[in-house]
């Protein structure tokens, strides 16, 4: 477990930067064979992007890697994965989720599981507060990131 503890803490710490920076805490981390290989954090934000939720930043920072490096990753993450994330981990092949928690919002959990993905959540104290005080704090860029702006 410690290298869930670990990983799942640079994800946090992934976040963390994001919050510091201004946008959504939510953070990344795509782990393969016990190392890191890409990290990152929602940038939408910041960079005004569609598209750059954690998962999306952790996979673009990993840079091209050959199918069977993805065959044999974990992507780890502070937030449920929503479709668009949850996409891209089928594309590539990932068949490994650790989710820090999915009470704030419950991503495509089901849809990944049903394509043979193994999804564990964790339901990480810290991932919950930083996400409780951020929508406390900052509803209408949660409810912008998540679709829901009216």
């Amino acid at each position: 477990m410690d290298d869930v503890d670990a990983f799942l803490q640079a994800a946090i710490d992934e976040a963390e930067r994001g919050l510091a920076e201004g946008g959504i805490p939510i953070g990344s981390v795509l782990a393969h064979r016990g190392a890191i290989i890409g990290r990152g954090h929602n940038r939408r934000a910041q960079q005004g992007s569609a598209i750059l939720h954690a998962e999306m930043d952790a996979l673009e920072r990993a840079g091209r890697q050959p199918a069977s490096v993805y065959r044999e990753s974990v992507v780890y993450t502070t937030l449920s994965p929503c479709a668009m994330c949850s996409g891209a981990i089928l594309l590539y092949g990932i068949p490994h989720v650790i989710v820090g928690e999915n009470r704030t919002f419950m991503g495509e959990e089901d849809l990944l599981r049903s394509r043979g993905v193994r999804v564990d959540v964790l339901q990480d104290a810290r991932c919950i507060r930083l996400m409780r005080e951020f929508v406390a704090a900052h509803p209408e860029l949660w409810n912008e990131d998540i679709g829901r702006e009216e």
